[in-house]
C-alpha cells in the first residue's frame, strides 16, 4: 500500500475492468541504510560530517524530542491520539528530524539499529514475561522485588495482610 507522510493510503487505479474500483499496492519505504547513504550524501556534500560528532547527534536528537513533546504538552490522551491537519503535519516533522538524528548517529557510532533493536526485544521479552505483566506497566525492577522481597518487604507485605 502507498500511504503518504501522514500514513494515510493512497489509492491507485485498479489494472481490473471496474473504473470505479480502487486497488492498493504494498511499497515498503526506504530501508535504514538507504536513508543513511542518502543522509551520508547530504552531510558529505554540505561537509557537515565535522558538525556531526556523537556529542552534538545525540544533542540534537534529544533537542528534537523536546519539539515533539512541545506538541503534545496539555493535550488530553484522546485529543493526543487524533491529531489532524497541521498538528499532525508538523508531529511527523518532528519525527523525521528524530529519525535523521538517529540514523546519524548510530552510523557515527557504527551501531546496526535493527540489531540492537531485535537485541533489545529479546532483552525485553525476558525481563517482562508475558504471564507475569500483561496489562501492568510496572518497570522490570519492580516485578523482580516481588519475586525476591528483601526481610523488610515480607515483613510490612505480612502485616498489611494481616491488618
Amino acid at each position: 500500500m502507498l500511504f503518504d507522510c501522514f500514513c494515510r493510503p493512497v489509492p491507485q487505479p485498479n489494472s481490473g475492468t471496474e473504473a470505479t474500483t480502487r486497488k492498493y499496492t504494498l511499497t515498503m519505504p526506504d530501508s535504514l541504510d538507504d536513508l543513511n547513504r542518502r543522509l551520508l550524501t547530504f552531510a558529505r556534500e554540505r561537509d557537515w560530517e565535522q558538525f556531526h560528532s556523537p556529542k552534538n547527534l545525540s544533542m540534537a536528537l534529544a533537542g528534537e524530542c523536546g519539539e515533539l513533546l512541545e506538541h503534545f504538552q496539555w493535550l488530553s490522551e484522546a485529543q493526543s491520539a487524533c491529531l489532524e491537519g497541521d498538528k499532525k503535519g508538523a508531529v511527523g516533522q518532528e519525527l523525521a528530524d528524530i529519525l535523521i538524528y538517529l540514523i546519524r548517529l548510530a552510523e557515527r557510532l557504527d551501531i546496526d539499529l535493527i540489531a540492537a533493536a531485535e537485541a533489545k526485544i529479546a532483552l525485553n521479552e525476558q525481563r517482562y514475561p508475558v504471564h507475569q505483566v500483561r496489562g501492568d506497566a510496572r518497570r522490570a525492577e519492580e516485578y523482580l522485588a516481588l519475586d525476591n522481597p528483601t526481610p523488610t518487604q515480607s515483613v510490612l507485605e505480612d502485616d498489611l495482610k494481616s491488618s
